[in-house]
């Protein structure tokens, strides 16, 4: 019975130095013993923190028959856990010498035994971290089970040491289960306290989430103009003045693309990525944080260089495939890093996104204009084998008239000759479609009409060039040319909210759509007219079975000359 109330004290003792580790946790302090300590200014902090621990676990304790039922080995086990086999024989150390100034029959061996204990701590950590078992390290029922190891040490050590034997033997049978139970729980709960910790830092908060936003407003776009040195160093550029590291860097697969902040002496754009971490996250796809504690830093280019933690993100393409990194950095004198885990793969995402948006669109432009180039090559031969024999036929009863058509057919050829992307007017496209309708009419004679009616005010509209012709062209070859009687095309355009509608209309009614949409013509201009102007433009059909058939060309009505 003796022995339960002693249990339950000590735990209402345990629960008080908890809360006061919960309260700590919340400040910054509480930051750097998320990790395995290594760096010295960590090492410090760690040992300053857990000698506090220690010997508050004193303070805590339960005076039982000149002794103290205490929780003191939470300090020192946790000491040597996250520090290494120093700090855990500094924190044993300080913990020790406060408790033999409190005398008493077990003062010596409660002194030994703290220091002991701290440096089990310290021998498990050496352990850990020569297995890469890091992860142990912060397993709260591991850690509980490394304070049970070093409990029953304690008690083995006031054996050994303290005299009379007899009343040390009592001692021990009183405090022991008491000890066991809060020092294992304690220490697991700190553990947790401090996961805890961890798991909320890598967490978005709303500060992160309002520079979240704040970045995402202010590089909107950039990359999607490429992927490229100057683009990339406007985008490092806020990064680094919104999140206020160390640096910021952006490279491709390849090499460096942009670089600011500490360093940037010796980190320089343009030439070949150096950093080993940096080639494992491109190469296996994974995030890299050199922290400088669980994996070490240490600048590939200059060993003199400030910065001393890393953050390497992905930045991935189509299929998840790596283009790049961005690199996030803290300097050697920061002892509490700002880099977020989460926040740096948000921003990755993004940039990532604006990356693929650019390579879409620039693709799509391509695969356009490749397509228009294609048709240029299938329509020039093919029209010009039929303008050449029709001026032959003319060349023979009226010269004049031949010499005219050879005027026309520069034209053609002529506006033929300008770029698949550029832009025209639409008295510009006009009069490359009438050049074209003049050879046909001469080949066709009296049996192809024209009719044009375009309002004067429409005709500084802008439309990709070589828009109009094509439509035309499929009138006659696919509907007027196949009729016995007198074919017809109409020509017309008129406004229709803020679009344009252009409308070539023939008069016999055989539009056939193709099952797999995979035609050139009149399929190439509407997926250019959509490519460049979004999808609510374009080109429709309307067609009635040897009636009509009414191509209508839909275009931005703002765009203007």
């Amino acid at each position: 019975m003796f022995e339960f109330t002693q249990v339950l004290l000590l735990l209402q003792q345990m629960c008080v130095y908890l809360v006061i580790a919960y309260l700590l946790s919340k400040t910054p302090l509480f930051i750097p013993l998320t990790q395995v300590t290594i760096r010295l200014p960590h090492k410090l902090l760690c040992y300053l923190i857990f000698s506090v621990f220690c010997i508050m676990g004193t303070y805590f304790g339960l005076h039982v028959e000149g002794s103290i039922a205490n929780t003191r080995a939470i300090g020192a086990v946790l000491g040597g856990l996250l520090g290494g086999p120093s700090v855990g024989f500094l924190v044993g150390l300080t913990g020790g010498l406060h408790r033999y100034t409190l005398g008493g029959m077990t003062d010596i061996a409660c002194a030994v035994s703290t220091v002991a204990e701290g440096l089990v701590g310290g021998l498990v950590h050496s352990i850990a971290m020569r297995h890469r078992r890091i992860d142990l390290l912060f397993n709260p029922l591991f850690v509980a089970g490394v304070a049970l190891v070093t409990e029953v040490l304690q008690m083995a050590i006031i054996l050994a040491i303290a005299r009379p034997f007899d009343e040390a033997l009592r001692l021990v049978e009183h405090i022991a289960l008491p000890m066991l139970i809060a020092n294992t729980l304690g220490a697991a709960m700190f553990m947790q306290i401090l996961l805890d910790r961890r798991a909320m830092f890598e967490k978005y908060t709303s500060a992160f989430s309002a520079k979240a936003l704040k970045i995402a407003e202010r590089t909107e776009g950039i990359l999607r103009q490429g992927f490229d040195q100057e683009n990339s160093m406007k985008v490092a550029r806020v990064i680094y003045q919104e999140l206020g590291i160390g640096a910021v860097a952006i490279t491709d697969r390849e090499k460096l693309l942009a670089f600011i902040g500490i360093g940037d002496d010796h980190h320089l754009p343009g030439t070949p990525i150096s950093s080993g971490h940096s080639h494992r996250a491109i190469d296996n796809n994974e995030v890299v944080y050199a922290d400088g504690n669980e994996l070490s830093y240490c600048c590939s280019i200059n060993p003199n260089c400030k910065l001393g933690s890393t953050l390497v993100i992905p930045l991935r393409g189509e299929n998840q495939r790596v283009i790049g990194t961005i690199k996030l950095y803290e300097p050697k004198s920061r002892l509490f890093s700002t880099i977020n885990r989460t926040l740096g793969e948000g921003i990755a995402s993004l940039l990532s996104a604006q990356i693929m948006a650019g390579q879409y669109e620039r693709h799509k432009q391509l695969l356009a204009q490749s397509e228009i180039k294609l048709l240029h090559a299938q329509v020039n031969p093919h029209f010009l084998f039929n303008a050449l024999n029709t001026l032959v036929a003319v060349i023979r009863r009226d010269g004049e008239r031949a010499c005219e058509l050879v005027q026309y057919l520069s034209t053609f050829f002529r506006k033929n000759l300008k770029r698949s992307d550029d832009e025209v007017s639409l008295a510009d496209e006009l009069e490359h479609v009438n050049a074209y309708l003049q050879i046909e009419q001469a080949r066709f004679a009296d049996r192809l009409e024209i009719a044009v009616s375009l309002p004067a005010e429409l005709l500084a509209v802008r439309l990709p060039a070589f828009s109009l012709q094509p439509i035309v062209e499929n009138a006659i070859k696919h509907g007027t040319s196949q009729l016995l009687g007198v074919g017809r095309i109409d020509i017309g355009a008129r406004r229709e909210g803020a679009c344009l509608l252009l409308q070539v209309t023939d008069n016999a009614g055989l539009f056939q759509p193709q099952p797999n949409n995979s035609g050139l013509g009149m399929n190439l201009v509407d997926k250019r007219i959509r490519v460049r102007y979004g999808d609510g433009y374009g080109v429709q059909v309307a067609c009635e079975p040897q009636t009509f058939t009414r191509i209508t060309l839909n275009v931005p009505l703002a765009r203007v000359a």
